[in-house]
């Protein structure tokens, strides 16, 4: 049993299931004696509910997932060609797919208005960024995934900054033109990354207030059950009292049956 294994049986349960099924899978890695594996277990993130949805889609719709993918993979390639007419193409084709993709997320049920909207998000950042596609694919998110920028994520890497003109020299417009790509990089990056850590802080917050609600369900059953209890307390004491009395009163019958056959007896004989 690995790690791997293990966040693959995880995320494919409900998120209502998850927080069971990891402490289980807890306990029979450390019953192994696997501690490091139990500890990677228990930091694994109970994904949200829009996050599950997709999970989900990579493992009971692999084909058509595959196909989105693969559409968003022709469409990066194409956007770095600056292929016009393939772009035109793949765009018409990209939002086919989606919605095709997106409806059957929503098929299974059981999502809220913000959920189907984070899905959607989600399969969007796989179209435009080969890194989000790689997790969707894994069927392992915990959290919904978004991307800022404004085209696709570039397939190679980011060029390097362009080296500073020589001093009384103007840049060519090649080098402004290259000047501002890069900028516009950075700042799409750190857009990317801001939104991140803030949706980060709103998937704890999530986290916390489900947390929180689920605390608030279990108090109310507590007090539910509390009252129930001692009311049956009081009923069990009140029927053990008549029962109490009832046993008097049958002892009390009892010796009076005995005298009484007694006397019979008695009287009988002397008849004789």
């Amino acid at each position: 049993m690995d790690l791997d294994e293990v966040a693959g049986r995880l995320y494919a349960v409900p998120p209502a299931e998850f927080t069971a099924a990891r402490a289980a899978e807890v306990r029979a890695a450390k019953e192994a004696g696997d501690v490091r594996l139990s500890r990677d277990i228990a930091k694994l993130r109970k994904p949200t509910v829009s996050a599950w949805a997709v999970n989900r889609l990579a493992r009971e719709h692999p084909g058509e997932l595959a196909e989105l993918l693969g559409v968003g993979e022709r469409l990066r390639a194409a956007w770095q060609a600056q292929d016009a007419e393939a772009l035109g193409e793949l765009t018409q084709r990209r939002g086919e797919v989606t919605a095709k993709v997106a409806r059957l997320a929503r098929q299974a049920g059981g999502l809220s208005a913000a959920a189907a909207s984070e899905v959607d998000q989600t399969l969007d950042a796989a179209v435009v960024d080969a890194g989000a596609a790689d997790q969707v694919r894994a069927g392992r998110l915990a959290k919904p995934l978004s991307y800022s920028g404004f085209a696709p994520a570039p397939v190679t890497a980011p060029r390097p900054a362009p080296r500073t003109a020589p001093r009384g020299r103007k840049p060519s417009g090649k080098d402004a033109a290259a000047e501002e790509r890069a900028r516009a990089e950075t700042e799409a990056r750190e857009a990317r990354e801001a939104k991140e850590t803030r949706e980060a802080k709103e998937a704890r917050a999530r986290e916390r207030e489900e947390a929180e609600a689920a605390h608030r369900e279990w108090t109310e059953a507590l007090e539910s059950v509390t009252r129930e209890y001692d009311e049956r307390v009081e009923k069990v004491a009140r029927l053990e009292r008549k029962l109490a009395k009832a046993r008097k009163k049958l002892e009390e019958v009892r010796q009076r049956l005995q005298v009484t056959r007694r006397e019979e007896r008695h009287a009988r004989q002397r008849l004789g």
